[in-house]
């Protein structure tokens, strides 16, 4: 099975989703696996410039972006668009994960600029997810997702 170099992006409130997928990752029980390109650990600082460009350097490892989407990921601007946006740019897999088991885009919680891109969207699933990093290529526009 090939690795694939994976940028998880979520919102604070929902970093524990992010924890769960790493322990899938990291369950030897489990298949779930990809490379994971995230911070090591959380950055503390206060400046928004070395935040972003620490955040570029992980993102440009990634082939894949990952976007956790919550309750309130639509409404985040400052890290969680802005980390989408740069996956974009450099022309990254972006697959969208449903964390309300959703199958497809809701635009009550998807982030504009995520919205008819040619990602796919997957419920937060463990092997939904895996199939999409697996398997997913972008296509150039409009919402993807997989038959249940």
């Amino acid at each position: 099975m090939t690795k694939y170099r994976c940028f998880v992006g979520f919102s604070s409130t929902d970093k524990k989703y992010f924890d769960l997928m790493k322990a899938w990752k990291a369950n030897q029980n489990h298949e779930f696996d990809f490379i994971d390109c995230q911070l090591d650990q959380e950055i503390n600082s206060e400046d928004e410039a070395y935040i972003k460009r620490k955040c570029r350097e992980r993102i440009d490892m990634a082939s894949t972006f990952i976007q956790l989407i919550g309750d309130d990921t639509r409404y985040k601007y400052k890290y969680v668009r802005w980390e989408a946006e740069v996956a974009k740019e450099k022309g990254c897999r972006i697959i969208c994960v449903n964390l309300n088991n959703d199958n497809e885009c809701n635009s009550n919680t998807c982030p504009p600029i995520l919205n008819n891109i040619g990602a796919v969207f997957v419920p937060f699933k463990e092997q939904k997810i895996q199939h999409a990093i697996e398997n997913y290529q972008m296509h150039d526009s409009g919402n993807w997702c997989y038959n249940n």
